[in-house]
């Protein structure tokens, strides 16, 4: 066991953290230019970990939440999780022949994702809630475990690990060294990101927050195992997300960092309390290196989180100026 936590730390730091350790306490955020968002980041830390300020937090409150897709990886075109309840559809269709006739699944079938999609979200929710579940819950994690360790993303060709956000891992490492405790706030499965969340993140599976389906407490081949329904049990997005918040944390948080209109109670309920707060938003601005999207979006729509941000206080990162490099080894 001991063993086999070795190696998965060693893994993560490897894929993680591209920078000289030894610059760490020169510059915590080595991929953040120089501006304003950087040293917002930099000034809250130190007020709030200094025993001296008036602004100081004890160890135990210091709780950061992240949304995931958009903010800690990409989320274009479509979101990871869906991709891979699409190649799922795939896999399980001898087991369910209606499908051949039953939309949307008969268009997924047929290599027409645009159509299946076009329905919007009921569709996409009935192709989530079918491909992830009639399993338990180990039989999924090790699933998903071994489709995030093949999978690439249709644009960029790259693990879907690698698709992650290099500031923000930087960000999640300069705020763990500091004694935050870091949450995953998502509206993806909770079961899901768990899977690989702390080989990816260095957050562990306790440490997320996300959509739940409906799950039962079973005997299969004499064993007491959960197993999951293709129905929902708690969609952990917009007002449900400080709602998770409160049930799986049960603090409110002193930071919180999104990217989309689904993030604004979770910044709302975080900036409205007591105390030295920090609000942020990872605007997507770099069609280049990334994607550029926010108000005519579908996929991390932003537009009121955009406008209340000045009125707020929260601080919109603008990741074309701001981010020296996007993915981890990679300008």
């Amino acid at each position: 066991m001991q063993k086999n936590k070795y190696i998965r730390a060693v893994i993560w730091l490897s894929l993680v953290f591209t920078f000289n350790w030894s610059a760490v306490a020169k510059d915590p955020l080595p991929s953040w230019n120089d501006g304003v968002s950087k040293q917002t980041i930099i000034n809250f830390v130190e007020r709030v970990t200094d025993p001296e300020n008036p602004d100081f937090v004890a160890k135990g409150d210091r709780i950061a939440t992240f949304d995931n897709d958009g903010t800690l990886w990409a989320e274009q075109p479509l979101y990871a999780q869906l991709m891979f309840a699409i190649e799922r559809i795939h896999v399980l269709a001898e087991k369910y022949p209606e499908w051949k006739t039953k939309q949307p699944f008969s268009l997924i079938l047929k290599g027409d994702i645009k159509g299946a999609l076009s329905a919007g979200d009921d569709a996409v929710m009935d192709i989530v809630m079918a491909a992830n579940a009639g399993m338990t819950n180990e039989q999924y994690t090790e699933i998903v475990k071994e489709w995030m360790g093949r999978a690439t993303h249709p644009v960029s060709k790259k693990k879907f690990s690698e698709m992650i956000y290099q500031p923000m891992l930087e960000l999640i490492n300069y705020l763990k060294v500091n004694d935050f405790k870091n949450y995953i706030v998502s509206g993806g499965g909770i079961e899901f990101i768990r899977a690989w969340s702390d080989l990816v993140y260095g957050i562990p599976a306790e440490q997320i927050v996300g959509t739940i389906m409906v799950t039962k407490y079973e005997e299969v081949d004499g064993k007491r195992v959960i197993v999951r329904y293709p129905e929902m049990s708690f969609y952990n997005n917009k007002h449900n997300k400080v709602i998770g918040i409160s049930n799986h944390i049960g603090k409110r948080p002193i930071a919180a960092f999104g990217n989309s209109d689904g993030d604004i109670q979770m910044l709302q309920y975080t900036t409205s309390g007591q105390g030295a707060r920090l609000g942020m938003i990872i605007h997507h601005t770099d069609e280049k290196r990334e994607w550029a999207y926010d108000r005519k979006s579908k996929i991390g729509h932003l537009s009121k989180g955009l406008d209340m941000a000045k009125e707020l206080g929260w601080t919109v990162v603008d990741m074309k100026n701001e981010w020296k490099s996007i993915y981890p080894n990679s300008n």
